[in-house]
């Protein structure tokens, strides 16, 4: 089959790679994106991974807040405690913690005792957990049946009692049913999504949320895509998942995407509107490897602390340990997978981690996990509390169950609201919940959001008699009108349930949801009077009989972030690495070329029109297979980004074009515009970005001689702008490769940092590659002019003392033309070099001083020895 010709446009540009990971910093009302102030170095502080030193891995993390106010996480089958000489599996690991930050290990859903026959041998993967009419649910996948499981159990951690599948069999939806994510909307209608390689479908779910039932809609398609996560927010639901590899190790391209709908059942699209069930790949990028040592984020939850901030919960596989040695007597050869956690900001309708900036390496502000006023009730006591109006506590108790641990209820059958108040206060911005309990047909239970005496209140009553979520103001003795919001038929009245109140400046908003997971049942937003949105207490208020709360308390509310942090362009074009293929013979076909050609020139290739053109290849370069012609030329020194334009129509699975840097044909990255087939499809094939890799892999057992993996970008077009940004990192000893494309030359989809070790880094780059593998299809591309860029980034410098290894990180980081300094308080008794080789010129020298700082300006040349140590320049410092 012979296809019209499409146009390769080819411009290199070069750049440094910190163009494409910038350090400027997101806005908010009070702290930037990177938190870098005095303040958030004061705060509490957590680092990645959430699991060193509890467990080696914990693939698939989904957490909840427990009834007794602790958070509990819960991981894939494996083999947690290799480094503690155990060679086996623990199923579904399950973690503690008081403060998201700081974990324990706190047992498994099943032993090799207790797992249903049903599973026959099956490794189990994925948790999802919910709380459910006053039990916890707690969903996983059965890899080898190739369906979804549910056990239930009165605490989050057990016993557990085992519900058999969620699924029939077949599932109705076209995909390996596994990766499932339960989620209620409001009105109380219960869904179940799942899906893994490569579709997403929805169904609703029984009132036990235990079986799916009617309908299975397809909401979501792409190429590895799995692990689908719903929350809503606003007006939109918004599916999370993943893409691409989980589990190869620093092969793995997993990264966290997202789009969004104004129905559970889609249509869903991703920030550049693209349909999810489209046959491309996808924009709307949440978090991706940023090249700091995490490869592979994804398959992630969602968790909100006490302020309200949201957290994103995944796992990632570090680049210095990537795979666990094998396990179950060698039978299991596994990539290590910890949990990690950043701050997930929402900006301009988009969910991002951390504005852009990526999974964090290094201290970072911890969630909150302590109210400013309010408390849990578990150690028995109302202390800290005192009765509404100022008296004493005698009209209030506390009980005791097996999830909650300690709870209160007022004694009696108080006819007016009793009040139990805090004796601490929390600022006017602040997040207030309770979870609460009315098992009286006529009582009510409700949240103090503040308080500072009988006529001065602000209350959310979940009011049983109306079935409805009621709030009610009142100022200096005067009602300023109640409001009431209805909760589903089938509310369960006789369990908890969690009442979240936000008040920012005089707007409120009140949630009520099972478990906190960003599926309220029933919300409600209100003006607030000026009078009302003031500093004061927290508490619980009753009315009636059956009346009961537990970890009632507020806290500052967070302060959004609502910038991301910006891309940088590339910098002016390099004239002497441009290339405008005006000439009539084929680059690398004459001896003065800049170009030169591995295996030959390609049959066909012929310029045209000012371009390159040459037929697609029946060939491959894919691991062990060799066949296909490349077109190579040299990179540019240092950092660069090479651009191209590529016009290609491919309309048959495993046709390919675009780009790469290459080193030889087992060393290389590269970023096509590809067609793939899709999964438990007949003869389904979608389009793709794909940005891959392919080298050794080392870590495994026995070592992998070359290995390869994919990542996938934003949806291709005909007519497709891309980009490949490169960078040496020094300090890491590796190659940094970053991928981005654009349909219109304009906006661009920025995807993931493939990595490769420094000694097989490519030399080589400029080259556009086009091949249909295993097909002799005649695809055209064509090559137009050739350019390169300079970058206009600013630089910071560092030290490495060549016997001791790094030095402190840079006191401060410099606008460009300014000053920047530098401080370690050991003697600096020697010259400088600048990236790592003497540059002799006459542009100055540091000023070098006893008592450890060094300051230069940016862009000169100094130093002549480097006996002891190094200075560089390299990308701006990002905060990790």
């Amino acid at each position: 089959m012979r296809r019209s010709p499409g146009t390769l446009v080819a411009t290199l540009l070069c750049a440094l790679l910190a163009g494409l990971l910038p350090t400027a910093r997101a806005t908010a009302a009070a702290r930037p994106a990177t938190e870098d102030t005095p303040t958030a170095r004061e705060a509490p502080t957590y680092r990645n991974p959430l699991t060193a030193g509890v467990v080696d891995t914990f693939p698939d993390p989904v957490m909840i807040r427990g009834k007794d106010g602790l958070w509990y996480a819960y991981g894939t089958q494996n083999p947690v405690f290799q480094s503690k000489g155990e060679d086996g599996e623990r199923m579904l690991p399950i973690l503690r913690s008081a403060d998201l930050a700081h974990w324990e290990y706190a047992g498994e859903v099943f032993t090799p005792e207790t797992k249903p026959a049903w599973h026959k041998g099956a490794r189990l993967w994925a948790p999802d957990i919910r709380y459910v009419n006053g039990h916890y649910n707690l969903y996983y996948s059965v890899s080898s049946e190739n369906t979804v499981g549910v056990a239930t159990a009165p605490t989050p951690t057990g016993p557990w009692t085992d519900q058999g599948a969620v699924l029939p069999s077949p599932s109705g939806c076209a995909t390996g049913n596994i990766d499932q994510a339960q989620f209620t909307d409001e009105g109380g209608q219960p869904y179940l999504y799942w899906g893994s390689y490569d579709t997403i479908c929805v169904a609703k779910m029984n009132a036990a949320r235990t079986r799916i039932e009617g309908a299975v809609t397809e909401v979501a398609q792409g190429r590895r895509m799995e692990g689908g996560f719903v929350v809503r927010r606003g007006g939109h639901y918004y599916l999370f998942y993943s893409d691409a590899g989980c589990c190869d190790g620093a092969f793995s391209g997993y990264q966290v995407k997202v789009g969004r709908a104004t129905s559970p059942t889609g249509p869903f699209v991703d920030d550049e509107g693209v349909p999810l069930t489209a046959a491309t790949s996808k924009g709307g990028v949440a978090l991706t490897a940023n090249g700091n040592g995490w490869i592979g984020p994804g398959h992630n939850a969602l968790q909100t602390d006490l302020s309200g901030q949201d957290w994103l919960v995944y796992h990632a596989i570090s680049s210095d340990d990537p795979d666990l040695k094998p396990a179950a007597g060698g039978t299991l050869k596994l990539s290590k997978r910890p949990m990690l956690m950043d701050r997930l900001d929402w900006i301009d309708g988009w969910p991002v981690v951390r504005a852009g900036a990526g999974a964090s390496q290094g201290a970072q502000r911890a969630p909150v996990g302590s109210w400013a006023a309010g408390g849990t009730f578990n150690d028995g006591s109302l202390k800290g509390w005192h009765g509404g109006g100022g008296s004493g506590t005698d009209g209030w108790r506390v009980g005791h169950e097996q999830d909650v641990r300690g709870f209160v209820t007022p004694r009696g059958n108080p006819a007016g609201p009793a009040a139990l108040v805090s004796d601490r206060s929390a600022p006017a911005a602040r997040r207030a919940e309770a979870d609460l309990r009315v098992t009286s047909a006529t009582g009510a239970a409700g949240l103090l959001v503040r308080y500072t005496g009988p006529d001065d209140v602000v209350v959310a009553w979940l009011d049983r008699a109306r079935n409805a979520l009621v709030t009610d103001v009142r100022v200096d003795g005067r009602s300023r009108g109640a409001r009431t919001t209805p909760l589903p038929a089938d509310f369960a009245w006789d369990t908890w349930h969690n009442v979240a109140a936000e008040v920012r400046g005089t707007r409120m908003t009140v949630e009520v949801s099972a478990d906190r997971l960003r599926d309220a049942v029933a919300t409600q937003e209100r003006t607030l009077p000026a009078a009302a949105a003031r500093s004061g207490k927290v508490g619980v208020a009753a009315r009636g009989a059956g009346a009961a709360a537990d970890n009632v308390g507020a806290a500052a509310l967070h302060t959004p972030v609502t910038t991301r942090i910006p891309e940088r362009a590339p910098g002016p074009l390099l004239p002497a690495y441009s290339d405008d293929f005006d000439t009539a013979t084929v680059p690398g076909t004459t001896t003065d070329s800049p170009w030169s050609w591995v295996r030959g020139p390609a049959s066909g290739a012929t310029m045209a029109d000012g371009a390159l053109s040459w037929p697609t290849q029946g060939g491959e370069l894919y691991l062990g297979t060799h066949t296909a012609s490349v077109l190579t030329r040299d990179a540019p020194p240092g950092d660069y980004t090479v651009e191209t334009r590529l016009r290609f129509a491919p309309g048959r699975s495993n046709q390919q074009a675009g780009l790469v840097l290459y080193g030889n044909d087992d060393h290389y990255l590269k970023l096509v515009h590809a067609v793939l087939p899709v999964s438990h499809t007949d003869g389904k094939v979608t389009h793709v970005t794909e940005f891959a890799k392919e080298g050794e892999r080392p870590t495994t057992t026995p070592p992998t001689p070359v290995a390869y993996g994919p990542m996938f970008g934003g949806p291709p077009a005909d007519t497709l702008w891309m980009r490949l940004s490169y960078h040496a990192d020094t300090a890491r000893e590796e190659t940094e490769v970053r991928a981005a494309t654009s349909t219109d030359g304009v906006h661009w989809v920025h995807t993931g940092v493939w990595t490769l070790p420094t000694s097989k880094a490519q030399d080589r780059a400029g080259r556009a590659e086009h091949r249909g593998r295993g097909r002799a299809l005649r695809l055209h591309a064509h090559l137009p002019p050739l350019t390169f860029r300079a970058s206009p980034s600013p630089m910071l410098i560092t030290f490495v003392d060549e016997r001791r290894g790094p030095l402190r990180r840079p006191e401060k980081v410099s606008e460009r033309g300014q000053a920047c300094t530098c401080g370690d308080r050991r003697r600096v008794d020697h010259m400088c070099v600048l990236q790592g080789r003497p540059f002799p010129g006459p542009r100055g020298e540091a000023q070098q001083h006893r008592h450890g700082a060094v300051q230069v300006r940016l862009g000169q040349r100094i130093g002549h020895r480097a006996d002891l140590l190094e200075l560089w320049l390299c990308a701006p410092f990002r905060q990790h």
